[in-house]
């Protein structure tokens, strides 16, 4: 008597992204560069943002121990160097780079291809700040690892902006249908910028305080209209604070400004003072990318409005599960 061998097929689905053991199937993000933030979806962004609240629960975790992490900073750096330090050694990566190009051979006229192209060779990948507009995207073309923008000049800050997210969703339990004022220098302000443009996905309302020197370019403003979504322009910082459920400041940058004369004039023009505060919503946060100057008083630190310094901490978690998406263990 023979037997007949049926075939059998396995269905096995996909994780769910909120399960305990997860492993990420919801999208792809391995070898994908970070250069601008309209390269990620909002899927991705929450997705990311998913994997960050891990982190936070367990930060330690030696998943990235046969990689080597490549930071160049051409432009000086605190949070943002040090945040993703910290996050690539809690992983157990190997950190590699400078913070300083005066003691590279850049000095001696190396130009950003070559540099870019031999460093991809001693790393799996490359995070890098430059002044220059663009010139992440250029990086990104000619290396043969993904890369990770930290800032170039006034264009995109695209990791600060997803730690913003994640501040913005951790104290306010949602992005969406939100009132976002944005506050000071809006014209140079690359992490405004980018967070301008993630807010378009989740219905926000922009309030947008600058003095008229520094209103927000025409180009990022484009992207608040394709969203049919509205923006609202203001030179007085008092006029917003009752409605808004995040004051995002930002300083003046000085080294920004081709005039010295055109900073003077409007260094202090949005300052923020506990005082001001009486009478915002409860559930208000202030948030600031930092280093302030003089933009928010010390003594809106004391009140419990005051955000920055744990989004700045946040900063760990979301640059931990970018490392660990776009290397592929997540």
């Amino acid at each position: 008597m023979r037997l007949k061998l049926l075939s059998v097929v396995f269905f096995v689905t996909e994780p769910i992204v909120n399960d305990k053991k997860k492993t990420y199937a919801m999208s792809n993000l391995k070898g994908r560069n970070l250069i601008s933030i309209t390269d990620f979806s909002k899927e991705e962004y929450i997705q990311v943002l998913d994997i960050a609240e891990e982190f936070e629960k367990n930060p330690k975790q030696p998943i990235l121990s046969d990689k080597v992490v490549a930071t160049l900073f051409f432009e000086p750096s605190t949070r943002t160097r040090l945040s993703f330090e910290s996050a690539a050694n809690q992983l157990g990566a190997r950190i590699i780079g400078f913070s300083d190009p005066g003691g590279t051979s850049v000095q001696k006229g190396e130009s950003l291809h070559d540099t870019i192209v031999m460093v991809s060779s001693y790393s799996d990948l490359i995070v890098m700040r430059n002044p220059k507009e663009g010139s992440s995207r250029y990086a990104s073309e000619v290396a043969s690892v993904p890369v990770i923008n930290a800032g170039d000049g006034a264009n995109q800050h695209p990791t600060q902006c997803m730690l913003d997210l994640y501040s913005i969703r951790k104290t306010q339990g949602t992005l969406e249908n939100l009132n976002i004022a944005m506050v000071g220098d809006l014209k140079y302000g690359r992490t405004v910028h980018s967070l301008v443009q993630a807010m378009c996905n989740f219905n926000a309302t922009f309030h947008l305080v600058s003095p008229v020197e520094l209103k927000l370019p025409s180009s990022v403003k484009m992207s608040v209209k394709n969203a049919n979504l509205k923006y609202y322009q203001y030179t007085d910082l008092a006029e917003v604070i009752p409605f808004a459920d995040i004051i995002y400041m930002t300083r003046v940058q000085r080294e920004r400004f081709p005039d010295p004369l055109e900073y003077e004039r409007v260094k202090d023009s949005c300052i923020l003072t506990a005082k001001m505060l009486q009478g915002c919503k409860p559930n208000m946060r202030v948030l600031h990318p930092l280093p302030r100057v003089n933009e928010i008083a010390t003594d809106v630190d004391k009140t419990p409005y005051a955000y920055y310094f744990q989004q700045a901490q946040n900063g760990v978690y979301v640059r931990q599960a970018l490392m660990a998406a776009i290397l592929g263990v997540r």
